[in-house]
C-alpha cells in the first residue's frame, strides 16, 4: 500500500512538472527558440545584465529577436543604432528616485534636466522617458500629489510638442524603496487624471505593485489607458519569473495583450542563475502569448 500510494504521487507529481515545462520551458530550450509571435513587443533592462558590455547584450538580444532595451541614456544610444536596438525607455534626467516631482525644492533642477532631455530623446527617434515620485517624507499623499501636478503641468506641453511621454514608475514602499510615494496604482492614476494628457502615462512594474497590492491583472483591466509601460520581475527576490516563484506570467501578459496595449514589456529581473542570457531568454518565452 505504501508503494502504490508512492507511485501514485510520483506520477502526479511528473504531470506537474510536465505541466510546469509546458508553459514555461527550460532555459535552454528558449534560448534556442527565438521565434516570437508579435503579440508582445518584448524590451530588457540592461542594469539586470550589467556584468555583461552593453555591445554584447545587444548581440544577444538581437539573437533572442528581442528588438528594445530599457534604462539607457544618450551615451548609449549611439551603440544602440549600431546593433539596430531600441530605446523603450530612456533616462538620465532625473535627480533620483527619492528625489522626485513631489518635493518643489526639486522642481528648477529637475524641469531644467527635462526641459533639455525631452528634445534629445525625440530627435534620437525615441518616445519614453522615465521620471519617479520621490520619496513621502513626512508629505502626505495628497500634498505630494498637488506638487507633482504643479511640476510636471510645466513639462507635460513640452513633451507634446516634442512627442515624448514622461513615464513615473510605479515602486513598492515596503521592501525595495521605503518612503517612496507612487507606490500604488491609484495614486499614480490620481496624477494622470490630473494631468490629463496622453504625454504622461504610468510604467507599471507587476513585482513591485504585487508586492504592494496584488491583484495585478484586475489594475491592469481597470486602469489601462493610463499605463504605458510594463516591467517584469519574479516575487519574492526580484528573479526569475518562471515556476520558482509566484506570479503566473503567462495569464498577466493575455490580459496586457486583451487591453490593445502597443507599448513594450520589458524584462526587470535579475537573473539568480550563472548563464543570464539563458535566464532572459526564458523569460522572453513566457512572455511571448
Amino acid at each position: 500500500m505504501k508503494r502504490r500510494k508512492f507511485l501514485g504521487t510520483s506520477i502526479a507529481a511528473s504531470a506537474g512538472v510536465l505541466a510546469y515545462q509546458k508553459v514555461y520551458g527550460s532555459a535552454e530550450e528558449k534560448k534556442q527558440s527565438p521565434e516570437l509571435k508579435g503579440n508582445i513587443n518584448h524590451s530588457a533592462c540592461y542594469w539586470c545584465y550589467e556584468g555583461i558590455p552593453l555591445d554584447s547584450f545587444l548581440g544577444e538580444l538581437n539573437k533572442l529577436g528581442v528588438k528594445a532595451i530599457d534604462l539607457v541614456g544618450p551615451e548609449d544610444w549611439p551603440l544602440l543604432k549600431k546593433h539596430g536596438i531600441h530605446a523603450s525607455m530612456c533616462w538620465g534626467a532625473e535627480i533620483s528616485l527619492t528625489e522626485g516631482f513631489n518635493d518643489p525644492k526639486y522642481h528648477p533642477e529637475l524641469i531644467k534636466r527635462y526641459s533639455e532631455m525631452i528634445p534629445k530623446v525625440a530627435d534620437a527617434g525615441y518616445t519614453n522617458l522615465i521620471c519617479f515620485s520621490g520619496n513621502r517624507r513626512g508629505m502626505t499623499d495628497k500634498e505630494g500629489l498637488a506638487n507633482c501636478v504643479e511640476g510636471l503641468s510645466k513639462l507635460i506641453p513640452i513633451a507634446e510638442k516634442h512627442g515624448v511621454v514622461l513615464q513615473m514608475e510605479l515602486l513598492n514602499s515596503k521592501v525595495d524603496h521605503k518612503d517612496y510615494m507612487c507606490d500604488h496604482t491609484s495614486w499614480g492614476v490620481a496624477l494622470c487624471k490630473e494631468l490629463n494628457s496622453d504625454h504622461f502615462k504610468l510604467l507599471y512594474d507587476i513585482y513591485h505593485m504585487q508586492i504592494m497590492e496584488g491583484d495585478v491583472i484586475r489594475n491592469i483591466r481597470e486602469n489601462h489607458q493610463y499605463i504605458g509601460h510594463y516591467h517584469t520581475g519574479g516575487n519574492p527576490g526580484r528573479h526569475e519569473i518562471d515556476e520558482t516563484q509566484e506570479l503566473y506570467y503567462p495569464a498577466i501578459m493575455r490580459a496586457i495583450v486583451e487591453t490593445g496595449f502597443t507599448g513594450h514589456v520589458a524584462q526587470e529581473f535579475i537573473p539568480s542563475r550563472e548563464d543570464k542570457i539563458s535566464s532572459l531568454a526564458q523569460g522572453i518565452g513566457i512572455c511571448d502569448v
